[in-house]
């Protein structure tokens, strides 16, 4: 496998879990870099634990290459499905983002406070799993909920689980990882807001359009929080 790749993965999870997206659950994948129709992903294992020797390739049905009797993340349909559904995307986040749930179950909607989430524009849609499969634990268990939850999320950057936590994709890793970490800074940003007179102005869409002509995955501001995320994580 690309070495490179799963070092940047690797690097990914422990940035994640050490911003607080990550906690003992959740995981990050990249497409395959030599191989489109697969992705890698670490075995089931705390983001925080994970190492290069703990990163897997997996079929885009999500079934190991190589197991090698290795635990394996139940929700990894995820990752597969959205590979599946957009050419586009190089990299899937799942996590329980904790600011971010209470948008998933209440009636307002997680929108832009702030240019560094316009990526969110108009707002974060929520997927309801009773929608599709009645009364469940609220697990993407499989390959049929997971391309559901792939229709919500549409050409969109993120999507909401109600009751459960978020997927965020992206062009890269780098990118995916700060999405996600912004998703959770502007959630908070928002409840914030929400305690203050109204009514709020957010971002408009016609702003975000701007704003995103601008953050693709090689914006300057990308790299830069991504080296200081790194730094406060790995010492480096």
């Amino acid at each position: 496998m690309n070495q490179p790749i799963i070092e940047e993965l690797v690097t990914a999870s422990h940035i994640l879990a050490n911003e607080g997206v990550l906690d003992g659950l959740g995981h990050i994948s990249v497409r395959h870099p030599d191989n489109s129709r697969c992705y890698l992903m670490s075995r089931s294992l705390a983001p925080a634990l994970v190492n290069p020797s703990d990163i897997m390739e997996y079929d885009l049905d999500s079934n190991p290459v190589d197991g090698q009797g290795r635990a394996l993340f139940l929700e990894r349909f995820i990752h597969g499905e959205t590979y599946k559904a957009r050419s586009d995307v190089m990299a899937v986040i799942h996590s329980h983002s904790p600011t971010v749930i209470p948008f998933s179950i209440s009636q307002t909607p997680l929108q832009p406070v702030f240019n560094g989430a316009a990526f969110l524009s108009p707002s974060a849609p929520v997927f309801d799993i009773r929608k599709v499969a009645g009364m469940t634990d609220l697990l993407i268990g499989n390959g049929d909920l997971a391309k559901a939850l792939t229709v919500t999320l549409g050409c969109g950057a993120v999507a909401l689980l109600r009751g459960h936590g978020n997927v965020v994709v992206g062009e890269t890793v780098q990118q995916v990882v700060y999405r996600a970490i912004q998703t959770e800074l502007n959630a908070r940003l928002q409840l914030q807001a929400v305690m203050l007179d109204g009514p709020l102005i957010y971002l408009a869409p016609e702003e975000a359009v701007k704003v995103n002509a601008r953050s693709g995955p090689d914006a300057t501001q990308i790299g830069r929080t991504w080296e200081l995320w790194k730094q406060r994580t790995l010492g480096q």
